[in-house]
């Protein structure tokens, strides 16, 4: 594999606004993901660059309405002083039509049993989203900023369980035509898989868990050490549970010579956490 040509990702900054959303429509994507439209004038000025953006989410607390958005301040959100913080949660935007002032977020639902801190072990968001019903209302913060990746890398590797597969499915719908992209998707069992719509020439590849515990497995880690590179250069995608992502990025940085320019890695979960997130690139 060459790496002749070096590209640099754009950082583009938004506007902080935090919003209150109602919920539009509710979809059953699969028997563990649940699709969420939310809407209203407030998305007004709304922008996510990349697939990979994340918004923050405000769950109304039991017996609330509406959750208690809090105003954005120098050193993070501000809440009204007496009223309890709204739980809240970093989801990506699936996807945005501004001129339907509608925005689209996919929810894992916890139902492989209780597995302690990963994606199906329950929680606010998850019990929200299973509940969810039009009319109900939603705070939504950010995006803060999009991470613009190059769009002329001979391949993409794109690699994540379940709570990846949002972003995943965003960026493949958003990739140029012909653009040769490698997938790796691990999810609890065959009836999660779905049709991803694409322009690119992608292989996309499903590893299921089968009654194993999601982040227990080492399926993707198995595969990407299966995968034969193809020659040119290449942007690898990663995200997932934060040990896992982490052993990804190692084998393709130390194990596969890829620079680590070209490797961006998120963990957007970990085992035994209620709430975790961290990027993992340096």
């Amino acid at each position: 594999m060459t790496t002749t040509l070096h590209r640099t990702t754009l950082r583009v900054r938004h506007q902080t606004r935090l919003r209150l959303l109602q919920v539009l429509r509710v979809e059953q994507v699969s028997p563990r993901m649940r699709r969420i439209t939310l809407g209203g004038e407030a998305l007004d000025g709304f922008a996510s660059a990349a697939a990979d953006d994340h918004v923050k989410l405000f769950f109304p607390a039991p017996g609330q309405d509406r959750p208690v958005v809090p105003e954005p301040g120098p050193d993070g959100p501000i809440f009204p002083e007496g009223a309890t913080p709204a739980i809240r949660r970093d989801y990506t935007p699936r996807r945005h039509d501004a001129q339907r002032r509608e925005l689209v977020i996919e929810f894992v639902l916890h139902t492989e049993g209780p597995q302690a801190g990963g994606p199906h072990a329950g929680g606010p968001a998850s019990d929200w989203a299973a509940q969810a019903a039009p009319g109900q209302w939603l705070g939504v913060g950010g995006p803060r900023g999009s991470h613009l990746i190059p769009r002329d890398f001979d391949t993409y590797l794109l690699a994540g369980d379940e709570t990846a597969l949002p972003a995943i499915a965003r960026a493949l719908e958003e990739m140029d035509p012909g653009t040769r992209a490698l997938v790796l998707i691990e999810v609890a069992d065959r009836d999660e898989e779905r049709y991803l719509p694409t322009s690119a020439n992608a292989s996309i590849t499903w590893l299921h868990r089968n009654g194993a515990g999601a982040g227990t497995t080492g399926l993707l880690l198995q595969a990407l050490r299966a995968f034969a590179l193809p020659p040119g250069d290449m942007h690898a995608w990663l995200a997932g549970e934060i040990e896992t992502i982490r052993g990804l990025r190692r084998h393709l940085v130390d194990g596969l010579g890829l620079p680590r320019s070209q490797v961006r890695a998120s963990g957007y979960w970990r085992i035994g956490s209620a709430d975790s997130h961290a990027s993992l690139d340096d």
